[in-house]
């Protein structure tokens, strides 16, 4: 379907707030119909785009949930920060990912725990995302962003994309997940993220291309009362490279 402003009247989702409490509470309900129990279709189709033949690359998972990915991208020689807001979701990733870990306090963040896998190669920060910094988590070669964008408030978009570029290292390939259905059918999250949008937020910093672009509508969204969903991804990188 094309894009229009007509098709994509996100304006109908602007006033849409999810508070943190609303997310931890999805987590101590068991309602994380967000969690893909396998790693994602379009994060293994592309990621050669992702790595552009880099070893070892260090990756950022905004909102990561208990996300397979982590592991997985571990398990090719990578490193991997989240940063999740419920307690419940990270140690729910590393009891079923049967991994060992350490738990600390962060300085910086009131409030904030840093849980880390024994081996170091996952570490994961219990706080707001927009309390995160790259003065905590350093720079990231690479960024996973599947359920964080159309998560995030819209009236915070803004200041997420400036968040995430400021983490972005010079050679940074970012992964960015997004989804279309018509928005007066549903509320969200997740939120309907337009390429306009994509433009908008990152389009200054950043070249943009879409990788793909997918029907994604399945059974379980009907109960949302949306007629179609299509699921798109786009390899962002730095234009001062």
């Amino acid at each position: 379907m094309a894009e229009t402003p007509d098709s994509y009247n996100i304006k109908v989702q602007e006033d849409r707030v999810m508070s943190v409490d609303e997310w931890e509470d999805r987590w101590k309900e068991g309602m994380t119909g967000f969690h893909q129990p396998q790693v994602h279709k379009m994060l293994e189709s592309h990621i050669d785009a992702v790595l552009s033949g880099r070893k070892g690359v260090r990756f950022f998972f905004p909102l990561c949930g208990k996300a397979v990915d982590m592991k997985w991208l571990v398990d090719m020689g990578h490193t991997v920060v989240g940063v999740e807001i419920s307690e419940i979701g990270i140690k729910q990733f590393f009891a079923e990912q049967n991994l060992t870990y350490t738990e600390e306090v962060v300085p910086d963040v009131p409030g904030a725990k840093l849980f880390k896998s024994s081996d170091g190669k996952i570490s994961m920060y219990q706080c707001n995302l927009f309390d995160f910094s790259s003065s905590i988590g350093g720079k990231f070669g690479g960024i996973w962003d599947r359920g964080s964008l159309v998560a995030i408030n819209p009236c915070d978009r803004q200041r997420y994309a400036t968040l995430i570029i400021s983490l972005m290292d010079k050679d940074c390939r970012y992964l960015l997940d997004t989804l279309l259905y018509t928005p007066s059918l549903y509320g969200g999250p997740p939120f309907v993220v337009p390429d306009e949008t994509v433009k908008d937020l990152f389009g200054k910093a950043c070249h943009i291309q879409l990788l793909e672009s997918a029907d994604a509508f399945t059974e379980k969204h009907k109960s949302w009362g949306i007629d179609y969903l299509t699921e798109k991804v786009h390899l962002l990188t730095l234009k001062t490279n």
